[in-house]
């Protein structure tokens, strides 16, 4: 019964928080070693090949660069050069077309413009001349009141 009781007393929340801590740790650093060990054991796999090794890369290297089709490769950047080049062609003449369409437009919008800013500036001059009248009339009236 004493033992039972021991036990309970030294087991408390705080006591199980730090001892599932611990073993958290324990864990984590035994995780982070062997992961480690494989990654160098990776890294140093490749620089301790036998020259047995090294000739089978070689070899399959050789192979498939020797599969690779050179001559379908070659064709098709032909190809796309040809179709490069005519398209440059149209791209000149293209421009050209619309550079006078853009022009014209231009011209056709400035004489727009400077008929409606014609017409503006006539009815600010008319609004103008009205608003002088105005005062005169009024200045004209005060004066004959006074008098």
């Amino acid at each position: 019964m004493e033992g039972q009781q021991l036990w309970r007393t030294k087991l408390t929340y705080k006591n199980a928080t730090i001892l599932v801590c611990f073993a958290n740790l324990v864990a984590a650093i035994l995780l982070l070693r062997g992961s480690f060990a494989r990654s160098d054991r990776r890294i140093a796999g490749p620089h301790q090949m036998d020259p047995a090794q090294i000739r089978f890369i070689m070899e399959s290297e050789a192979m498939r660069r020797a599969m690779e089709p050179v001559d379908l490769i070659r064709r098709l950047k032909e190809i796309e050069h040809e179709a490069y080049t005519n398209t440059e062609v149209g791209i000149k003449q293209v421009p050209k077309q619309t550079a006078a369409v853009d022009l014209s437009k231009k011209l056709k919008d400035r004489a727009m413009n400077d008929a409606n800013n014609q017409k503006a500036l006539e009815e600010w001059r008319k609004r103008k001349v009205e608003r002088a009248r105005q005062r005169e009339i009024e200045k004209n009236s005060t004066i004959t009141s006074l008098l």
